[in-house]
């Protein structure tokens, strides 16, 4: 086994510089799904549309076509230059958001989101390929987390700056201006220097790269990785129906303002889960090196604290508020902010754990199949699921069905625990993988 020479490894400058668009990208691109949180009401009342169908354009039509590109899109990335197509992918995705706000009507706007989808299927795979390559393993989760942060980020913008975007000029506005910064960056990255593969890894060199269906065989026979990105999905099933609607389940259930409830989601959820990633990030890189079970025993940590915050924010008594800043706030939001802390504890040593499965010329793929599983669970089924149940409990429940059928996410991250847990188990019996567990 042998290592690329250390000139290969680009200078500290360039590759927090490079991490710092791909982290802007992501935000931007991460944006615009979560305008939708605070478009769905007057999307709905425009349209006339159901909860069901809301959950439909927010979720499965985006995630569908996300699903049927995303692989092509991964195994782009391991081939060709991932500043390219990283490039290409944001300049589709600016043109595309474009065209949902100029929507005339809901089945236009479904097909416009579908191609949204499109320029964003290649966005997560090449950027974990290139933070691989710029950052040696013992600091990769803190990289990847300071990454992945870009979602709760966009959560604090779109719930903010968006809702009041929306609620001043309407929710097409909102999506044009959503897709301005896109372009920009994507011009930027296309002047960067493109990281050499493998520059931070042990690995054989002149090996021949393998077709894709070689490589989907290969990263399935691998059941940590197969275990790892089932219980991605799962986490994010319940996470990303849970973002989708907080805002709107804050006016429903505790009678708030369309803007004061994407503050308050944005600015706690958004805020807290940002803090928890990143933090998650930095403990798991210090603690790996003692005991790599570590790898696994945040994100348990994490989902075990992060049901009981979920259940207790979404069960809380509407009645119960404190003042803040002279505004009165429900007591329930204390909940919320420490479910978005702990929620999050995943991400970074789980994709940080990815990166150190497979080789590195099939990160993009490896990935992609992840980022794939997460957009149906997270953004296909989640929304929609919960969408569905909440229409089907308002005869009963009447206004009352979301705040019950939100509490899917504790189920699904139960289920996700489980997963973590036969990751555990089944790397225990894999020998010679590079996570050594």
């Amino acid at each position: 086994m042998t290592t690329l020479a250390p000139s290969a490894i680009a200078p500290a400058w360039r590759r927090h510089g490079l991490l710092f668009l791909l982290a802007l990208l992501y935000t931007n691109t991460f944006v615009g799904r979560q305008l939708m949180a605070v478009m769905i009401e007057p999307i709905k009342q425009e349209f006339d549309a159901s909860d069901t169908a809301m959950g439909l354009v927010s979720g499965l039509a985006f995630a569908g076509v996300y699903a049927f590109f995303g692989l092509g899109a991964g195994r782009l990335a391991d081939r060709f230059p991932r500043t390219r197509v990283l490039a290409a992918s944001a300049l589709i995705w600016s043109a595309t958001t474009i065209l949902c706000g100029f929507a005339t009507g809901f089945v236009v706007l479904v097909m416009a989101r579908m191609l949204v989808a499109i320029g964003e299927s290649a966005v997560t795979p090449s950027s974990i390929s290139m933070i691989a390559d710029l950052y040696p393993a013992n600091r990769r989760a803190f990289a990847i987390s300071c990454f992945s942060t870009a979602p709760t980020l966009a959560v604090i913008i779109a719930m903010s700056v968006g809702a009041w975007l929306v609620e001043q000029y309407g929710w097409r506005t909102g999506f044009i201006v959503a897709a301005v910064p896109t372009s920009l960056i994507a011009l930027i990255i296309l002047m960067a220097r493109e990281p050499e593969r493998g520059a931070c890894d042990l690995h054989e060199p002149g090996a021949l790269p393998l077709s894709l269906p070689a490589t989907l065989q290969s990263l399935w026979a691998l059941k940590p990785y197969r275990y790892l990105i089932l219980a991605a999905g799962m986490s994010t099933l319940g996470a990303n129906a849970y973002g989708m609607w907080n805002a709107t389940f804050l006016v429903r259930s505790h009678g708030l303002e369309l803007q004061q409830a994407g503050i308050l989601a944005g600015f706690v959820g958004g805020g807290s889960a940002a803090i928890g990633m990143l933090f998650s990030g930095w403990f798991t890189d210090r603690l790996i090196s003692a005991h790599p079970r570590w790898q696994l025993m945040i994100p348990q940590l994490g989902h075990g604290i992060g049901i009981i915050a979920m259940a207790t924010y979404l069960l809380w008594p509407t009645d119960s508020t404190m003042h803040l800043f002279g505004h009165p706030v429900p007591t329930a939001m204390l909940w919320c902010g420490l479910n978005g802390f702990f929620a999050v504890w995943w991400v970074g040593p789980c994709f940080s754990m990815i990166t150190r499965l497979v080789s590195p010329d099939s990160r993009a793929v490896a990935m992609a199949c992840q980022t794939v599983l997460v957009t149906l669970f997270g953004v296909g089924i989640g929304p929609l699921a919960v969408g569905a149940l909440s229409d089907l409990m308002t005869p009963v429940l009447a206004m009352e069905s979301l705040r019950y059928s939100l509490l899917l996410g504790c189920f699904s991250t139960a289920a996700a625990m489980v997963c973590l847990h036969w990751v555990y188990r089944s790397q225990q019996a894999h020998t010679g993988c590079q996570a050594g567990l």
